[in-house]
């Protein structure tokens, strides 16, 4: 817990200059926060068409070592990136980076193992149960607000994923435990992606490029252990014939973009907002399973689907509603601001303006922040 209350939101001041940047930077905010969901969407449903063959046809069921993989190849190709000078890295302390890289990498390899000891139903609401836990968290740590309009939507949106992917719901007791714990790392480390970037004013592709190799390095070296306590059977000993290998390559490559995009995506909106994306993905998998894979679909997931989108729906126009509003109320605060006499503006200068960047999607909460988790997590 020292790592949230170190960047727990502190009193700021914010110039009339700042505020007035932050409005005419809307635009292009707006532009990359939909790019940046755009390009979460495609790649996570391409990782997952891509790992379901590679482990329903070809049988390497493998998903944590394979994660690490995912974030070795990340790591590299970012260094790469950054030798050519693509971006400018930015150094984070040790300690956070470290137990930020760590924090990722357990909620990886726990979402795994919630999966493995708990039925699918079960685990699908771990997963739901992300949305209100993140809401909670953001509420007692971040002081956050959401309206009643947006609850009411993210309960239709759950409501109908709910519908649409939850079957059964056997319970166990060290499943239980593993959920629980899956759930508490899973939102923090989603919390703290947001918040860290912006707190020391790293981008994305700064803070993943710091983190990916502690990531990596705690699921390389459990993710073998987690493997074969889950399918009892060894990474080592599998037959690694050519196609294996090419959709192993394959595999990851595609996660460089999902990673980066998942780290984009909770930076320039907030874990909230990631999440709901996520239960899109999860509708679209379960549509193109269907459609390409001749998956089993009833009215019962036709009817989910349907309720998550509406929800969905309801989620981006209050969203948007609220983003709106704030935007004038902080046109308003600077045109009364003008017509001040110099001493008064003075002190009207003390209380802090708003300093969201109005884009779009996150504006739910007045504060910003980052896949299925994911897509890179558990397949």
């Amino acid at each position: 817990m020292s790592l949230i209350k170190r960047y727990l939101p502190g009193k700021h001041k914010e110039s009339k200059s700042t505020a007035v940047e932050k409005m005419s930077s809307d635009g292009s905010s707006q532009i990359g926060v939909i790019g940046s969901l755009a390009l979460s969407v495609t790649s996570s449903v391409a990782i997952v068409i891509c790992n379901k063959y590679l482990i329903s046809s070809l049988g390497f069921l493998f998903a944590t070592t394979l994660t690490s993989w995912h974030l070795l190849v990340t790591f590299l190709t970012l260094h790469v990136a950054q030798r050519l000078h693509f971006f400018e890295p930015k150094p984070i302390d040790a300690q956070t980076n470290i137990l930020f890289g760590l924090l990722n990498g357990t909620c990886i390899g726990l979402l795994n193992l919630c999966l493995g000891f708990n039925s699918v139903g079960f685990y699908q609401m771990t997963k739901l149960a992300i949305i209100p836990f993140t809401v909670l968290l953001e509420t007692i740590f971040l002081n956050k607000r959401f309206s009643q309009s947006i609850k009411m939507s993210l309960m239709v949106l759950l409501l109908g994923v709910g519908i649409a992917s939850v079957t059964d719901l056997q319970l166990n007791f060290l499943g239980s435990i593993i959920a629980a714990l899956a759930l508490v790392t899973t939102c923090v480390s989603q919390i703290l992606t947001n918040t860290i970037q912006k707190k020391l004013k790293v981008s994305s592709t700064q803070l993943l490029y710091q983190s990916s190799p502690y990531q990596s390095a705690i699921l390389f070296v459990t993710g073998p252990f987690v493997d074969k306590m889950l399918t009892h059977r060894s990474v080592f000993a599998f037959n690694y014939n050519v196609q294996v290998l090419v959709f192993i390559t394959l595999s990851c490559l595609i996660a460089v973009s999902v990673n980066f995009s998942t780290f984009l995506v909770i930076g320039t909106t907030s874990p909230v907002t990631y999440q709901v994306l996520g239960h899109l993905k999860t509708c679209l998998i379960l549509s193109f399973g269907f459609v390409l894979l001749k998956d089993p679909f009833t009215a019962r997931n036709i009817l989910g689907i349907l309720i998550a989108i509406f929800g969905m729906g309801l989620y981006s126009y209050f969203s948007v509603q609220e983003s709106r509003n704030k935007k004038l109320e902080s046109k308003d605060s600077l045109n009364s601001n003008d017509s001040l006499p110099i001493s008064q503006a003075t002190d009207k200068e003390g209380t802090p303006l708003l300093s969201s960047k109005l884009a779009g999607l996150d504006e739910e909460n007045g504060n910003l922040p980052d896949e299925e988790k994911n897509s890179k997590t558990a397949f």
